[in-house]
């Protein structure tokens, strides 16, 4: 959690340094105050200024992003959600990458695995070399039972410099590198019930 934390965080300050529509001064000094909170700790003040920031200027992606941010720290994933959502509605083809990766990761904490291989796949289709996504759209396929789809994305992750997905793999198909298929997966027989 502390590493996805991280790569958003690094995410977002990279995004707020490339962003080219500038929101108005009182919505960029509610962000800064609400970003240094945020680095403080203090989630809930975060949050409130954050939203002071998207109310003085709507379309403030970056203020959306760190919202959505604060929130899932808060475990208030349905607001983290909505938040991502408003990255991808307002957000350029990175933020919207971002978001559809964040979206995903908190659609995974809350065990919608579904939705959450929809958001990393889109985020994918916007950013072919992000590993994250690969990784944890691994992560969503395996809760589904989708163990081949696992594999394939941990091995797409871990090619792409993930080093999590690189353990998983040389942990479970230590020849994955030389691109040989993994070994089939058990299945359970259907006629045999569970003892």
């Amino acid at each position: 959690m502390k590493r996805i934390l991280c790569f958003i965080t690094v995410a977002a300050v990279f995004m707020l340094m490339t962003a080219g529509i500038t929101p108005s001064e009182s919505a960029n000094n509610s962000f800064n105050q609400g970003f240094e909170k945020h680095q403080q700790g203090d989630l809930v003040r975060a949050v409130k200024l954050y939203t002071k920031a998207i109310d003085d200027y709507p379309s403030f992606t970056m203020a959306f992003q760190m919202r959505a941010i604060a929130e899932l720290q808060l475990k208030k994933y349905q607001q983290a959600i909505n938040d991502y959502s408003m990255v991808i509605t307002f957000g350029e083809p990175y933020f919207k990458a971002v978001g559809y990766y964040n979206r995903g990761v908190a659609k995974n904490m809350t065990r919608d695995f579904v939705g959450a291989i929809l958001d990393f796949s889109q985020a994918i289709e916007l950013d072919k070399k992000m590993a994250s996504a690969f990784f944890h759209r691994g992560i969503a396929k395996s809760k589904i039972g989708d163990f081949a789809g696992q594999t394939e994305d941990f091995c797409r992750a871990a090619q792409l410099g993930d080093v999590d997905a690189e353990r998983w793999l040389n942990t479970y198909y230590p020849a994955w590198k030389q691109n040989q298929p993994p070994p089939p997966i058990p299945q359970p027989n259907p006629r045999e019930s569970p003892t």
